[in-house]
């Protein structure tokens, strides 16, 4: 079959059209038009394509295409490296499913109570998305059985084996059945890969998108920088390039946290992201990074896995990577769908030997320059335009952005374009504000009503 342009030229399930309306898809980009005919036809695919290219919605419709509503069993597995990006494969495969009504999908992931997970399969879902840890122990313990999956897939293969998932994922295959239909997703393809393929696929189409096109959209700079004027450096950048949210990348988890105390002392609004953060705190930090309400999101590589925010407009290596792969990864966080992006990394003397082998790996042809630096001083930085307000009550207590946006419209007094971005979790809701009428917003709601119920408010 040739590479379709429209997704109307596929012979797809005529309520995934739903779906694809509903998240504004129109065009296919490159992996989806190469990847989805051959998908469709059930073929095993090995894609290799960088984040932000589209190919969560590649695997997602051709999952769905596949599933048979009306047997209620596991018949589609998608294994990611991280909580995050779990999350949020999971949410783009909701949205494309929503013209079925009775699909069932189900995220599993560490980090959680077993308790509900368990409860949970107790009525088998359709689809399950997971990390392989998790996914391994509910396997183990005989409460997921994957006996009927039809399709599988390895999402970001690459970094699922850096983070040491290659047993688990090799016990999940073994557990599903041999007529599967496996797709392996990875931005790189090191040998590890190969062999997880060769012993999990069956003649598999490779697919690769990538190169010189999606490169020339991320404008990559390098600064020599003295260690001491890295803090200086990092906010002179931020000021220069900035725009309304950037993401900084630090190679050890204690310094995020510094990183964000020297640019909170400047007056940024910046928060940390790491891997010993509790889920919940994850989870607050990536809505209010996501909303507009915190502009720099400074970040260990783990933590940043599946971090998807639209019109990300610049990276920032505080630290060089260790490896090209990582380098990669990082600054595929911008210019993602095909927009444009920038990459900024800071090398000090010490680093130099690691940034001259990504430059031999990759082939950038490095040039260094001399940074922009800040003075040290407080209100220097750019503070978010918005703020976040959290309502301890979500869809448990049938609450619904319209109830949030009323409230604020009409005892708050609020004009509709004070209010940002309304994400509803099961039992809390956050709500972005303008910074201006946080305040007011704040009390009136404190004071107020939602729904004719009192719910506790406070500011993030």
């Amino acid at each position: 079959m040739t590479d379709a342009v429209e997704f109307t030229d596929l012979p797809l399930a005529p309520a995934l059209f739903q779906g694809l309306d509903a998240l504004g898809h129109v065009r296919m980009t490159p992996v989806q038009a190469r990847a989805l005919p051959l998908l469709l036809e059930g073929r095993d695919l090995i894609g290799q394509a960088p984040t932000g290219s589209g190919k969560t919605a590649a695997f997602g419709l051709a999952l769905l295409h596949r599933l048979d509503l009306s047997d209620i069993r596991v018949q589609a597995l998608v294994l990611c490296p991280t909580r995050e990006l779990a999350d949020q494969v999971a949410k783009q495969i909701r949205r494309l499913g929503t013209g079925m009504p009775n699909l069932k999908l189900l995220t599993l992931f560490g980090g959680v109570a077993l308790g509900p997970q368990l409860a949970s399969l107790e009525h088998p879902p359709h689809v399950v998305v997971g990390t392989p840890g998790r996914v391994q122990e509910l396997l183990r313990k005989k409460v997921l059985h994957l006996r009927d999956v039809r399709v599988l897939v390895l999402d970001e293969a690459d970094r699922m084996l850096d983070m040491g998932f290659e047993e688990p994922i090799r016990e999940i295959i073994k557990a599903t059945p041999a007529s599967r239909q496996t797709l392996l997703f990875s931005a790189t393809y090191p040998e590890a890969i190969r062999d997880v393929a060769r012993a999990a696929m069956r003649d598999p189409v490779e697919v690769t998108i990538g190169g010189e096109a999606e490169a020339a959209q991320i404008e990559q700079r390098f600064y020599d920088v003295e260690p001491a004027q890295k803090p200086a450096a990092l906010a002179g950048l931020l000021i220069e390039h900035g725009g309304e949210s950037a993401v900084v990348f630090c190679n050890m988890r204690r310094d995020t946290e510094e990183v964000v105390a020297s640019l909170a002392h400047l007056g940024f609004t910046a928060l940390a992201l790491h891997g010993d953060m509790e889920q919940r705190d994850r989870e607050e930090v990536l809505v209010r990074f996501a909303n507009r309400s915190c502009g720099v999101l400074v970040a260990s590589d783990v933590a940043a896995r599946g971090l998807d925010v639209e019109d990300l407009g610049l990276v920032v290596n505080y630290d060089v990577p260790n490896d090209a792969d990582t380098y990669v990864h990082r600054i595929g966080r911008t210019a993602r769908a095909g927009k444009k992006g920038t990459a900024l990394t800071l090398c000090t003397p010490r680093e130099q030997p690691r940034l001259r082998v990504i430059d031999e790996a990759l082939g950038l042809r490095v040039t260094t320059r001399r940074p922009p630096l800040a003075a040290l001083r407080a209100n220097v930085g750019v503070r978010a335009a918005m703020v976040t307000l959290r309502i301890d009550a979500g869809r448990t207590d049938k609450l619904r952005p319209g109830d949030i946006v009323g409230a604020l419209t009409g005892d708050a007094g609020l004009k509709a374009d004070a209010i940002g971005k309304i994400d509803v979790f099961a039992t809390r809701s956050y709500v972005a504000v303008a910074r201006a009428q946080a305040e007011r917003a704040l009390t009136r709601l404190q004071e107020g009503r939602i729904k004719a119920k009192k719910f506790r408010v406070r500011k993030l």
